[in-house]
């Protein structure tokens, strides 16, 4: 029987992987779940075993299933299919990716028994020592802040306490952005093994996964994913018969974005109202239950068993120091090829948007990219060779973020966008503090105005005077980076607002 391997991820859901499934079945194919190699525009995806290995097609649809199962049957060539992609590690849009989060996504079996030997090979050192190599490393929190993470690690376990806490922050919500989804439909077992590497060098014994109540595919493979590793004690006590023992939950959180911001996380967890939580004291030193808490996204604590694989000196000479590593970028919004691409730091945007997206859906000309989330700033094109490294950004008053990037093509119109960012603040605050409660409601007022009045100029300058508040006195960065998008349309593209 031929076996085909078949995107189980969101893109393939949402793209017919129902109906194809329900053809496949008609025939004499046996099906096998795997994630989603990243390339949007050609889900459904599903891969053949051949003599020379694997063959993907794509995009699949119900009504060409029957004519590849009689090319298969009939032993022909499969590159005479209208959908044959060929060895999809040859593609231009995967080949020449750095993929070390995402190995396994897309090749793995859904179905494959863990073995977790990465978590095997670390329970045999020092603690310690595990912090000190992800140090060399340089590994930065991939959620936005780029916050060493060997200083959280340390600060956690130097802590006294007599319980620790591992947060997997999975409640991704910035547009444009679908790494961790990915991730966790597509190798969800890459999560919990550094979530588990994690709890044993920080001491700590429990872990939650807060999930975004969108992700229902992530929940099943999760929720999988854990009750097998329980099941091969690979979670739970005296793992690998050591004196190691940590559990693990998942949290499904109720569709508020505020709650991707750390403290108002915690404070969910711990079945409260979403809201922000002053600091200090941070979460390393009193966070969930005010016990010591290790808070990272999906990202980072999936970069985890890779790293410590490929050693923290080696990984450490990825990328462009101090953003050292690899990081998956996603595209998407006015752009030909959307998708996943994980690359080393130190690529430009326009190879992003230009080289990987081929530029704008439409065929219309390239005018912006935001960057960095609904808060993350806009991009012109004389900015597009900027490297994407934390610090190269940073000079440009913009922000790598998560890792997503938004295509406009020249039909957008700025103003809107930077109205856009005040009352996506204004739905979004939890409330709490003056500044991003009632700052994001008068912005997005005087944005709005700005076509009928009589004084574009004065206006104007009372924007920059609100962002100055809510940049300086918002108790979080839900407030605090409201103004980079509406600065960045303001400073780049003047001619919308006039």
């Amino acid at each position: 029987m031929t076996t085909a391997y078949i995107s189980n991820d969101s893109f393939a859901h949402a793209l017919g992987r129902s109906a194809v499934m329900e053809a496949l079945a008609t025939q004499d194919i046996d099906c096998v779940d795997v994630g989603s190699y990243g390339l949007a525009w050609l889900e459904p995806l599903i891969e053949i075993d051949s003599p020379s290995g694997r063959v993907a097609f794509g995009p699949v649809s119900a009504d060409v299933v029957s004519d590849l199962a009689a090319l298969i049957n009939a032993g022909a060539n499969y590159d005479h299919h209208s959908s044959f992609l060929g060895d999809i590690h040859e593609h231009p849009f995967i080949k020449k990716q750095q993929r070390l989060v995402f190995r396994n996504v897309g090749y793995a079996a859904l179905t494959d028994t863990p073995t977790y030997t990465t978590l095997k090979t670390v329970l045999e050192r020092d603690p310690h020592d595990l912090i000190n190599e992800l140090e060399v490393s340089g590994l930065r929190g991939r959620g936005g802040a780029g916050f060493p993470a060997h200083i959280k690690w340390r600060t956690v376990a130097d802590t006294p306490a007599d319980q620790r806490y591992i947060v997997c922050n999975a409640d991704e919500g910035d547009s444009g952005t679908f790494s961790d989804r990915m991730l966790m439909e597509g190798d969800p077992d890459a999560l919990i093994e550094g979530m588990a590497i994690a709890g044993y060098a920080c001491g700590a014994s429990h872990g939650y996964i807060y999930l975004r109540s969108e992700y229902p595919y992530a929940l099943h493979e999760l929720k999988r994913s854990i009750s097998r590793a329980y099941d091969h004690k690979l979670l739970g006590n005296n793992i690998f018969d050591s004196e190691f023992s940590f559990d693990l939950q998942v949290f499904v959180g109720a569709g508020a974005y505020i709650c991707g911001e750390e403290t108002s996380l915690l404070e969910s967890l711990e079945g409260k109202r979403g809201q922000i939580r002053a600091k200090p004291p941070l979460p390393a030193i009193a966070g969930l239950f005010n016990k010591p808490t290790l808070v990272h996204n999906v990202i980072t604590l999936a970069s985890v068993p890779s790293l410590f694989d490929l050693g923290g000196e080696q990984y450490g000479e990825l990328g462009v120091a101090p953003s050292c590593g690899t990081i998956p970028f996603q595209i998407a919004g006015n752009v030909k090829y959307g998708g996943l691409i994980e690359l080393e730091f130190g690529h430009t945007v326009r190879e992003l948007v230009e080289d990987y997206g081929g530029g704008t859906r439409s065929g219309r000309p390239f005018r912006s990219v935001q960057i960095g989330g609904p808060l993350g700033a806009y991009l012109s094109e004389a900015e597009l060779d900027t490297p994407l490294t934390y610090e190269a950004m940073q000079t440009i008053g913009a922000g790598i973020g998560h890792g997503g990037l938004v295509v406009f093509d020249d039909t957008v119109d700025l103003r809107e966008q930077a109205e856009y960012a005040f009352e996506f603040c204004e739905i979004e605050s939890c409330g709490k503090c003056t500044p991003c409660r009632i700052g994001s409601v008068r912005g997005k007022e005087l944005v709005q105005g700005l076509p009928q009045t009589s004084n574009v100029e004065a206006d104007i300058q009372l924007i920059h005077e609100l962002c100055d508040v809510m940049e300086n006195a918002s108790l979080c960065q839900m407030g605090g980076m409201t103004p980079i998008p509406v600065r960045s349309a303001l400073e780049r593209f003047p001619e919308d607002f006039r």
